[in-house]
């Protein structure tokens, strides 16, 4: 017959009960037994030691770590689109065409979709705001002392919104035809970086000069917000923006709600949706300077220094236009061909 197997403890309590005392019996029965502490599994190749010792990787000089201070460097050519601006472009409403992924396999589909899907996700909103923290509040680029001369600009883009006295109103017919300083930012954060640059307090001198100018200078705000809500909010208190704003500046206040796509904002510098940026644009719609964020060092004089000479070069240019005199000329043909001998000068990026 078989015995029930018993303990080591509990076998020398019961076999030998005179051997100890009640006390020492109690704590044998209760003291945890000494286990042999066990190894998680692991493979062979793991045991070995390397033949060399590993080194850290070399940081890419080419791609800055975190670690590393990003320093904002100036603008090192004009920005903007190569094609003049049109009224009722960049809409939102025009068709966009739907991939094609025909001719492909069920894995090859996925992976193209999750490529569509990283890119599409990359660029985020949380992207915008540890650009905010990390790169001197937001600061993409610096502001370039001279404006950049008008053979060698570029165009600013046509924006589509809401102003404060119609809807679906068009920036372009806006711009053309005078020098404006255009506001461009998407948040209170924003809005209060383009203060530094443009307000009373931060630059009387730019004032001054919309002051002295008012047929051929002007200031537009373009608040650009992609949230319907947030949108829907700002059209409801319309009536408070009017009551801070002149009356003749309402019409120059647009609330972009779409059309604002990637290509734009790669284009015209826009980088982060949510700092604040602002434009010198010429009467014929062309970008002659560019910042962003808060202005710093003499970036606010820079700005009202490039409005004033824009000014100038638009008056000065219409009134030699006016006053020309329309003479015949005896040796036109000579002068004309002399006029092409003459070789074309090249462009210089500032002026």
């Amino acid at each position: 017959m078989l015995q029930p197997r018993i303990a080591s403890p509990m076998a020398r309590i019961f076999l030998n009960p005179t051997s100890a005392c009640l006390r020492c019996q109690t704590r044998a029965i209760l003291r945890p037994q000494n286990r042999i502490p066990t190894r998680a599994f692991t493979t062979a190749p793991l045991l070995r030691l390397p033949a060399t010792p590993s080194q850290p990787p070399r940081p890419n000089p080419q791609k800055p770590t975190d670690d590393e201070t990003f320093v904002p460097r100036p603008l090192g050519r004009p920005i903007g689109f190569q094609e003049p601006p049109q009224p009722g472009q960049n809409t939102g409403r025009e068709k966009v065409a739907k991939k094609n992924y025909s001719g492909m396999t069920m894995s090859e589909r996925n992976l193209a979709k999750r490529v569509d899907l990283v890119e599409k996700w990359g660029t985020n909103y949380f992207r915008d705001f540890k650009n905010i923290r990390k790169y001197r509040s937001g600061k993409t680029f610096m502001a370039n002392a001279r404006i950049f001369k008008k053979e060698a600009a570029m165009y600013f883009p046509n924006f589509h919104g809401d102003t404060l006295v119609e809807k679906d109103a068009d920036t372009t017919n806006v711009l053309k035809g005078r020098v404006s300083v255009v506001n461009v930012y998407s948040s209170e954060w924003g809005a209060s970086q383009v203060q530094t640059f443009t307000s009373k307090d931060a630059n009387a001198g730019l004032h001054e000069v919309l002051a002295k100018y008012p047929d051929a200078a002007q200031m537009v705000d373009i608040n650009i917000e992609e949230n319907l809500l947030k949108g829907w909010i700002i059209s409801l208190f319309q009536w408070s923006l009017r009551l801070k704003k002149r009356k003749e500046d309402w019409g120059r206040y647009f609330v972009v709600k779409r059309g604002v796509g990637e290509r734009i904002r790669e284009t015209i510098g826009l980088l982060n949706g949510r700092v604040g940026y602002v434009y010198l644009v010429d009467e014929d719609c062309k970008i002659r300077w560019a910042g962003s964020a808060n202005a710093e060092g003499t970036e606010a004089e820079d700005l009202t220094k490039g409005f004033a000479r824009l000014i100038d070069e638009a008056t000065t240019g219409a009134t030699k236009t006016r006053i020309q005199p329309q003479t015949k000329n005896t040796n036109e043909g000579a002068g004309a061909a002399k006029e092409k001998a003459m070789p074309i000068p090249v462009p210089v990026a500032f002026k």
